[in-house]
């Protein structure tokens, strides 16, 4: 019962951060539809971890190559999702209130991605792997 109850907050905090998303592009004073390509930022964050987690075996080595590179490459793309609404509202693409919106959205987005991670990461009955 403690994992429906994990994933219904994690759709829900999902939920809220895509709400933010479209407020930042939808609201009348906004009106512009760049900052939805962060969409693609969210498909590919957790790619590299889950590339990482099938290619290396646990074991009780404090540092693996493989799993630093994963870590390298997600922290990557989650500074250039911050990044790009910055960039946009710089170059006066978007206003600086979507931009606020946008990076609301990134945070709660990105703090769910990791939660489920931290949720059903491990390798117990109730993994995300056995979907």
């Amino acid at each position: 019962m403690a994992g429906i109850k994990a994933l219904i907050s994690l759709s829900f905090g999902g939920a809220i951060g895509l709400m933010f998303l479209m407020l930042g592009c939808a609201l009348p004073q906004y009106n512009q539809y760049w900052p939805l390509f962060v969409l693609f930022f969210y498909t590919l964050s957790p790619i590299p971890h889950c590339i990482a987690r099938r290619v290396v075996e646990d074991t009780d080595a404090t540092s693996n190559a493989c799993k630093e590179l994963a870590i390298f490459l997600t922290t990557g793309i989650v500074v250039s999702a911050f990044g790009l609404p910055i960039v946009f509202a710089r170059a006066s693409l978007i206003e600086w209130g979507a931009c606020a919106l946008v990076l609301t959205g990134n945070t709660v987005i990105f703090a769910t991605i990791l939660g489920f991670f931290l949720v059903f990461g491990s390798n117990d009955d109730f993994s995300w792997q056995q979907w």
